[in-house]
């Protein structure tokens, strides 16, 4: 008999629909996790039981008396630390916000809480969203990176100290994390999600997006928080289709385009098999596989998204940095430097081949329904000085494609690997699709690292020590 922080969230909802599984059991199950394995893998900046557990209660009473608000009702989640909520410290994983307590909640976090949710606290985050790393570990091997910038959340996930999490992808900060750690995150369409109300790196190449066990939990996490913002102009009209709705369709007769360069060259042994592995499944799943052309303005498109992240980053900080630039990390001020030095033609015709590389891969999107690539070049580094490399994410952030990370495999070493699924803007239904016949065909997500319960199954993981 599973605990029910071991559920995932829709076997979790279902039950709370159901009645046999209450918004107060769940939480407190998921707080006596927190307690058990925090201290081991540190994913929270900070975390807030008695709030979750009086919200957990007002949720049951709503319950009793016939209010339910949706799948995520009683739902436990975590918010990655640069998402402003009301009285609570949001402080970015930085000295300079330290004591830093917003009057008000992001949109995501209200939208989440008028579905149901229930806040567990802050998941931790490398400095400001950067490069320089939080303290938290890989529930897979504590000696490993668990990647960044939304540590915590994909963490915090993949050790069962929550059922969902928030994060944010500039660069690779969603789809990244997930696949060192085993779990799945949607990067979004770029305006699909609010960004008001979460503390930006790079105002072009900002999106927020959910971190789960399963491609239907990120599915029901995403509905709920998606569509239009009068307070972020950025934030998309697009109607909001029923994300969970056709998960169980086959893909048959869907077109996968794997690319022609880019990936291949960057990808370790492990990683290039296991991909193999992979767009075979998807064959035999009654999907078209077709190798595809990259744009010749790809590469040129990718390094146009670092020099719009570099200028955009310093842009932000400017001020702070130069009153407290001690206060900055290394990486992060490197950054900040760099960026300052970046005249306004380069960056204006950095956002010129942008553009012109979005329009391309649109065109070579409307010959395939998804592109398929390795999530990241290999399994999460050993150490915890850096957080991986993003190139294989970059793209989709700098081009604004909707992106799914899910498990792909394991490494030699135990460790997870990822697969990385895009789209056509704002086609997040036929990515979750895909994603989903994948992981039903493939059941790497139900493996758990070495500190997830030893009866419920656990697979390929590297002890603790």
């Amino acid at each position: 008999m599973k605990q029910p922080w071991e559920l995932t969230l829709a076997d979790a909802s279902e039950m709370i629909c159901k009645g046999t599984l209450s918004p107060v059991e769940l939480t407190r199950s998921v707080l006596d996790r927190i307690s058990a394995v925090e201290p081991r893998v540190l994913a929270w900046a900070r975390t807030l039981p008695q709030q979750a557990m009086a919200e957990a209660e007002r949720l049951d009473w709503l319950l009793r008396q016939g209010t339910y608000l949706g799948p995520l009702h009683g739902i436990p989640v975590g918010i990655k630390d640069i998402y402003y909520t009301a009285g609570v410290e949001t402080a970015a994983g930085s000295r300079v916000l330290a004591g830093f307590v917003p009057a008000f909640d992001a949109t995501v976090v209200r939208r989440l809480l008028e579905a149901g949710a229930v806040l567990l606290g802050k998941t931790a985050t490398t400095e400001f969203a950067y490069a320089d790393p939080a303290a938290t570990r890989n529930p897979w091997n504590p000696g490993h990176t668990p990647g960044g910038s939304s540590s915590g959340s994909a963490a915090g996930v993949a050790a069962g100290m929550c059922l969902g999490a928030f994060g944010t992808q500039t660069g690779g900060s969603i789809v990244r994390p997930a696949a060192f750690c085993g779990v799945v995150g949607l990067k979004p369409t770029y305006g699909r999600v609010s960004r008001h109300g979460i503390i930006p790196f790079a105002w072009s190449l900002d999106h927020p997006g959910p971190i789960a066990k399963t491609v239907r939990d990120v599915a029901l996490l995403l509905a709920p928080v998606a569509g239009p913002d009068p307070h972020d102009p950025s934030a998309a009209s697009q109607p909001v289709p029923p994300y969970a709705e056709g998960l169980d369709a086959a893909p048959r007769g869907l077109t996968a385009g794997v690319p022609d360069r880019y990936f291949p060259e960057r990808s370790s042994p492990a990683v290039a098999t296991s991909f193999q592995e992979a767009v075979r499944a998807l064959e035999r799943l009654g999907m078209r596989i077709h190798e595809v052309k990259l744009p010749d303005c790809f590469e040129a498109g990718v390094e146009a998204g670092r020099v719009i992240m570099h200028a955009e980053g310093a842009a932000f900080h400017r001020d702070w940095f130069k009153t407290r630039g001690e206060d900055y990390g290394p990486k992060l001020a490197g950054l900040i430097e760099a960026g300052l030095l970046i005249p306004a033609a380069s960056y204006l015709r950095a956002q010129r081949v942008r553009s012109l590389t979005i329009a391309a891969m649109r065109r070579l999107l409307t010959d395939v329904d998804v592109l398929v690539t390795p999530a990241a070049p290999g399994p999460a580094p050993e150490g915890l000085a850096s957080t991986g490399d993003p190139v294989f994410n970059s793209p989709s952030s700098t081009f604004g494609l909707p992106a799914l990370g899910l498990p792909m495999g394991f490494a030699p070493s135990g460790l997870p690997l990822g697969l990385q699924i895009m789209g056509r803007p704002f086609d997040e239904c036929t990515v979750l699709r895909v994603g989903a016949a994948y992981e039903a065909a493939t059941l790497w997500h139900e493996q758990r690292p070495a500190l997830w319960s030893r009866d419920s199954g656990g697979g390929q993981a590297v002890s603790w020590v």
